[in-house]
């Protein structure tokens, strides 16, 4: 993969992702290689900048990465993190050794990691729907009242059950890591295109997690008396009503990682990350 172009995202309110980010922009335009800068926080402008684009740097956490993400669309356009964030799941570089690491790239050593990603759409009672991509997972429950919600939830058309709890979390195998995980469900191997459904704290009603094949569609439907909401990878959250319903499934989207590192790596380090524990040698994807 020839990189010519790079577009770096990083944290706008974290003074050293800033930082970093002009140090990584002054190297590889010593490397000659065309560089634009962003916030990631800027939607707008990182779409209007990604035209010609062949990678996209992310300087922050994870939550950096899920933002670009968001902000590239439907531009088929590969991402490596810089991790200087906590537990850096979806980062691949370590951030004291990333001029070597980006030398790596730009010299072509790496591959293309592709991630599989949901699609939601909102059907509300009252007014349009909405179609929303997630690359972690979409999550329904409680607003800002601390009561539990009913959620009824259908699978390829057929009831399957209702949760009382404080949400219902649909996660892809990246999202297994992040909140599905803090709610006791499973860790699935990344490249797996299957689904998880876990519970949050629910009372009274099925506890335990569901994987489901990637062929299924989920419908999750709103029965409260009360604000609940909607979260888009902890992104993007709405308020949900009564009698709204959200279907999700896999998108015809996918996630692209640039990696330098084994596939065997997501194993190796996965214990140290779940412990808290940083590793030079390489990031989890």
């Amino acid at each position: 993969m020839k990189i010519r172009k790079i577009g770096i995202l990083f944290h706008p309110k974290v003074e050293a992702t800033i930082s970093k980010a002009h140090e990584v922009e002054l190297f590889l335009k010593r490397n000659g290689v065309q560089v634009w800068l962003c916030s990631a926080w800027e939607p707008r402008q990182i779409y209007s900048s990604i035209n010609g684009t062949d990678l996209i740097v992310t300087i922050g956490g994870d939550g950096t990465i899920l933002r670009a993400f968001h902000a590239i669309g439907d531009a088929v356009v590969p991402i490596v993190g810089i991790n200087l964030g906590k537990l850096g799941f979806l980062a691949e570089i370590d951030a004291d050794s990333a001029e070597s690491e980006l030398e790596k790239l730009l010299e072509g050593n790496s591959w293309i990691d592709e991630r599989a990603m949901l699609s939601a759409e909102l059907l509300p009672v009252k007014g349009k729907s909405q179609q929303f991509y997630a690359l972690n997972d979409v999550s329904a429950g409680r607003g800002e009242i601390l009561r539990l919600v009913k959620i009824e939830v259908s699978i390829n058309n057929r009831s399957f059950t209702t949760y009382n709890a404080d949400a219902v979390v649909i996660a892809t195998a990246t999202g297994s890591t992040g909140y599905a995980l803090a709610a006791g469900g499973p860790i699935l191997y990344p490249e797996s295109k299957d689904l998880v459904i876990v519970p949050v704290a629910p009372h009274l009603s099925m506890p335990y997690p569901l994987i489901l094949p990637g062929t299924s569609e989920i419908s999750l439907t709103i029965n409260t008396y009360h604000a609940a909401s909607l979260s888009v990878d902890g992104h993007d959250n709405m308020l949900l009503h009564d009698g709204d319903k959200i279907i999700v499934k896999l998108s015809q989207r996918v996630a692209r990682f640039l990696r330098i590192h084994p596939r065997e790596n997501f194993f190796i380090s996965l214990e140290g990350k779940l412990n808290g524990k940083q590793h030079s040698s390489g990031r989890k994807g």
